[in-house]
């Protein structure tokens, strides 16, 4: 039965019910429909005086072709939590549509570890994205706007520095020339589309905690510099305020539920490959303030999402993990052992072992950050005992433990296993969790930490126009923020087809971009697309509505 199947018949239960489990009065709630909701702001200010639940980060391996069902995971181990006899919820992110129409899928889980409504969740949801991209735009018509009658900033035009967005894969986009037709459009200049995913309002709206800071963030973000070489910010064409009114309701968190009818706050989606890849502060922090065990999840593998929740979204949110679930599968480890996609279903235990190299370097790399791990392993069915002993043998030669979860065919019956582990894991408190670098170390001794230290390059080619941007970003008191590396998911290096855990490479950073209002530096390595392209079959190709009226196509 596909994903799309099983949540047909999901016994979903009124959205109220759901919010009861946490303490949320329906008129705390502001209903989409009868299965979902956002959570007021009043709630959310009223329970910050009470002590925070324990935070379990769910993060994997890179990605591969085969699959890893991180967020799949994420679900099962909420409901795991939940069927032990804890008071859990799960945070994830909301999906786009780019990708989702695209090759990657939807973000709503899969099997019989999903939230629902699946097909509202990896649409048009709660209508987030779209305020995102409104928001988005709104500063760019302001800018071109502010330029066109008069230039009062006197915006040096050369030097704009923000470009559009859309939430849709479409590589036509990402260079273009706008203002043609002559002088009632504008002044004609180079430009471009970003995914919504990859805005810095995106990143903004996950990383603010109320709707003050949320307009102080947007008042901070900057569009472009004048002749002299100074910024020109958000709030000196007033675009904030504005920009903050189309982005009231999308702050408040959205409430929905698993197939098992448990709590989850799906929230925020900035890219985990071009930003910081994790689901907003505000749901997160609202989670811990009405369950005991929070599940959230970080996007892509380790190297990446973990790295970015611990550097970026703990550090400015003051949040202490404490306890990391890695995920990994055998058909991947196979992969990483250098088997083809095609030939994954015959066991072969020494491709496995082979291949577990990359699974062991995760492992290092969490624990650089303090806080325990343990590895899930997502069952498919075509998996051996012998190929599942091997991934368990190598996981306890690295200190950790690898547990076989199989959430995906059996809900959290199968994967209570793991539930009990982590808990024990936080009753344990072993978790010492701190940022990987200081916020006072400079900006490119930041780049170079990470890369060393989580993607063990020997050394950060950057020629000197790059460095003397962050020099000069440091003059301008902007030091102190940390980096968000934007890269591949698919290797720890730049080159996406190199697998496994490599040694002895160079990062090269092709360009960095400043993010004020979320409040990273953006540092560009190798060929990334801050606007992805569709594959060659989209997945749109097979999404439809059937004759029974119904959505067909969606995964």
């Amino acid at each position: 039965m596909s994903d799309i199947e099983i949540a047909r018949k999901a016994n979903k239960k009124p959205i109220q019910e759901i919010g009861a489990k946490l303490g949320i009065s329906s008129d705390d709630l502001l209903p989409y429909g009868h299965d979902k909701a956002k959570i007021s702001e009043s709630f959310i200010k009223s329970v910050q005086d009470r002590k925070d639940g324990h935070l379990i980060l769910v993060t994997a391996i890179n990605p591969t072709p085969a699959g890893e069902g991180k967020t799949t995971t994420t679900v099962g181990l909420g409901d795991g939590l939940n069927a032990i006899g804890k008071k859990a919820a799960i945070c994830i992110r909301e999906a786009s549509l780019g990708p989702c129409f695209g090759m990657k899928g939807g973000a709503a889980g899969g099997g019989y570890a999903q939230v629902v409504p699946m097909e509202d969740m990896n649409l048009h949801f709660t209508g987030d994205f779209h305020a995102i991209t409104s928001a988005h735009n709104l500063l760019a018509a302001m800018l071109d706007n502010h330029i066109y009658w008069g230039n009062e900033q006197e915006i040096d035009i050369r030097r704009v520095a923000y470009r559009r967005v859309m939430d849709m894969n479409d590589r036509a986009l990402r260079q273009i020339v706008c203002n043609l037709g002559g002088v009632a459009n504008g002044f004609p200049r180079e430009s471009g589309f970003d995914i919504t995913v990859a805005s810095e309002v995106m990143a903004i709206l996950c990383l603010a905690t109320d709707l003050a800071d949320l307009e102080k963030r947007l008042g901070d973000i900057i569009v472009a510099y004048r002749r002299d070489r100074t910024p020109v910010y958000a709030r000196d064409i007033k675009a904030d305020g504005a920009m903050t009114v189309l982005l009231q309701q999308a702050m408040q968190p959205n409430l929905v539920q698993t197939l098992e009818n448990n709590p989850a706050f799906v929230h925020g989606g900035p890219f985990a490959n071009i930003a910081h890849g994790c689901n907003s502060v505000v749901a997160t922090t609202t989670a811990l303030k009405v369950a005991d065990y929070v599940v959230t999840e970080a996007g892509f593998g380790a190297d990446l999402g973990a790295e970015k929740f611990f550097d970026i979204k703990c550090r400015k949110a003051g949040l202490k993990p404490e306890a990391v679930v890695i995920v990994a599968t055998v058909r991947a480890m196979k992969m990483n052992g250098g088997v083809a996609k095609d030939d994954l279903g015959a066991e072969n235990v020494d491709a496995v072992k082979k291949g577990c190299a990359n699974l062991g370097r995760h492992i290092e790399n969490v624990k650089q950050f303090g806080v325990p791990a343990v590895v899930a392993i997502n069952h498919f069915v075509t998996d051996t005992d012998a190929e599942v002993e091997a991934v368990k043998e190598y996981v306890r030669s690295q200190g950790s433990e690898a547990i076989l979860c199989k959430h995906w065919a059996k809900g959290s019956a199968g994967i209570t296993d793991l539930a009990e582990h982590v808990v024990k894991m936080i009753e344990g408190r072993s978790a010492q969790f701190a940022p990987l670098y200081p916020s006072e170390m400079g900006l490119f001794e930041k780049i170079e930490t990470i890369a060393k230290r989580i993607y063990r390059a020997d050394e950060v080619l950057a020629d000197k126009k790059i460095r003397d941007q962050l020099r000069e970003w440091e003059a301008q008191g902007y030091g102190d923020l940390p980096v968000c590396m934007a890269k591949t998911q698919y290797s720890f290096t730049t080159d996406p087809n190199r697998r496994g855990a490599p040694n002895g490479h160079s990062l090269p950073v092709r360009e960095v971009r400043i993010s004020a209002g979320a409040g990273f530096v953006v540092v560009i390595c190798g060929e990334i697309m801050t606007m992805p392209g569709l594959p060659r079959k989209p997945s749109a190709e097979n999404i439809c509505i059937n004759d029974d009226g119904l959505i067909d196509g969606l995964f």
